[in-house]
């Protein structure tokens, strides 16, 4: 019996410039009945066997929050982000408890997803299930699960439409498959024109070594240079089929920048006998911030110039362990956060930082439910290649993520003229003082949307040279 090994699924992200997105040209407006998703399997809700009955409501779990929908954005669209965050929750809990307390954790949860996304185009059985129940597309309040690429599509033009000048999020796709075989021809079409993912034959079974280098060649091309190596050597073989890559990155100028004069070089206690020295940003203006004592937590939310896109700091009270915010951290509380923030003025002192992070997502996906998909014996994927084999497996799946941050944004640019802000002392401010472990959260407010998320822990072994 002969088993194919169905390549390394990547999910890779970065946080850096423009790539251009390619999407069917009606993508963003279409209809679904007008579009034509019909992959090989679809998933009913067991609650909605019946297709002449409407759809029930999925169970709320009490820990999550049900805010209204704003009035702009499609349900479901809301409700994928909802789920994507939920995942998003999950996942980091799964790379927390697998990491020590100091090391750094950064990762693009929605860029994951897309890539699973497309795994699940081509996926049946409890493998499909498998895939529905752990990125939580089944907690969509749509009947089949054929439809969660529509929503996906709906949430890419959401999330990826132009911002301004000044700010710019994009995500590129791509399939790389073995040119020896024959791809299903509605796989590819619904991978094209949802995801923007067309199909490069490459040659895996006779140089999988040139495959590897050439992916890892567009990866790096699409992110400016910056994510190099994502599939590491001995990650692809002359069985590999095929190979989904994921690219998404940000580039944005805070709303308030801080001013180079005002940086000065403090110490960050990245443990209880552990501290080194950071490049400390100041500046004291007024942002959305909240100070919640019985979680013993203050949250900062610092606007990018689009003001939809922002980054949320989550920074444990000085007595109080990151892990123990970790351990109690769930979509609720998070969401009421949010919620109860108020404009005030802030004294923030932010280290200047850039982490890198990359991982096998196989180990903690595994964990969390996702088995069928990894294994030879039971993997279901009939719907990738023309002669529907059922031989197909995912071997492994890599995310690596980067990110930067220093005073003009989320990544160094020219110089800009900033209104200076002095350290004379304004009794009626907050202070944040980011010199010991935090969260941070990069989100599109409008619609809730988790586009990156980590841990900086450690930002003494990748710091940046003091701008002069």
């Amino acid at each position: 019996m002969l088993g194919m090994r169905a390549a390394d699924w990547l999910a890779v992200l970065a946080f850096l410039p423009l790539v251009a997105l390619a999407f069917h040209p009606d993508i963003c407006t279409t209809k679904p009945k007008d579009l034509p998703l019909e992959p090989h399997c679809i998933y009913r809700k067991p609650d909605t066997a019946d297709p002449t009955q409407e759809s029930q409501p999925v169970p709320e779990d009490p820990t999550q929050e049900t805010p209204p929908v704003p009035g702009s954005t499609n349900p479901r669209v809301w409700e994928l982000s909802k789920a994507n965050s939920r995942f998003a929750l999950s996942l980091y809990r799964q790379l927390a408890f697998s990491k020590s307390h100091e090391s750094n954790i950064f990762m693009s949860p929605v860029s994951i997803s897309t890539a699973f996304a497309m795994t699940k185009l081509g996926a049946c059985n409890q493998t499909l299930q498998q895939i529905m129940k752990v990125f939580e597309f089944d907690t969509i309040k749509e009947k089949t699960s054929d439809q969660v690429h529509f929503f996906f599509a709906k949430l890419n033009c959401r999330l990826y439409r132009k911002k301004d000048n000044t700010t710019e999020l994009v995500s590129a796709n791509r399939l790389f498959g073995d040119k020896s075989l024959a791809f299903n021809e509605m796989y590819q079409n619904i991978s094209e024109m949802v995801y923007g993912a067309k199909l490069l034959p490459l040659n895996f079974k006779d140089n999988p070594e040139k495959a590897r280098v050439t992916i890892n060649n567009w990866i790096s091309n699409k992110t400016q240079n910056r994510i190099q190596d994502t599939l590491p050597q001995g990650a692809l073989d002359s069985t590999t089929i095929l190979v989904l890559v994921n690219t998404i990155y940000f580039k944005g100028q805070w709303k308030n920048k801080f001013d180079k004069n005002n940086v000065f070089v403090s110490d960050f206690h990245v443990g209880p006998s552990r501290h080194c020295s950071v490049n400390m940003m100041y500046q004291e203006t007024k942002f959305r911030y909240g100070y919640f004592p019985s979680d013993h937590v203050q949250v900062l939310e610092m606007p990018y110039r689009s003001s939809d896109i922002t980054m949320v700091i989550i920074l444990p009270s000085r007595d109080t362990a990151l892990s123990e915010v970790e351990e109690s951290f769930h979509l609720k509380k998070l969401t009421d956060w949010l919620n109860a923030m108020e404009e005030t003025t802030v004294s923030v002192n932010v280290p200047r930082f850039r982490v890198e992070d990359s991982f096998s997502l196989k180990e903690k996906l595994q964990a969390m439910g996702l088995t069928d998909l990894f294994s030879p014996e039971k993997a279901s994927l009939p719907g990738i290649v023309e002669d529907s084999s059922d031989g197909l497996y995912v071997s492994d799946a890599y995310h690596k993520a980067f990110l930067e941050v220093n005073e003009e944004g989320s990544e160094a640019s020219a110089a800009t003229a900033v209104v200076a802000v002095g350290r004379s002392i304004n009794l009626n401010r907050e202070v944040l003082l980011a010199d010991r472990p935090f969260l941070l959260l990069i989100r599109e407010s409008s619609i809730n949307a988790l586009l990156f998320m980590g841990r900086v822990a450690d930002p003494c072994d990748q710091q940046m040279p003091h701008r002069i």
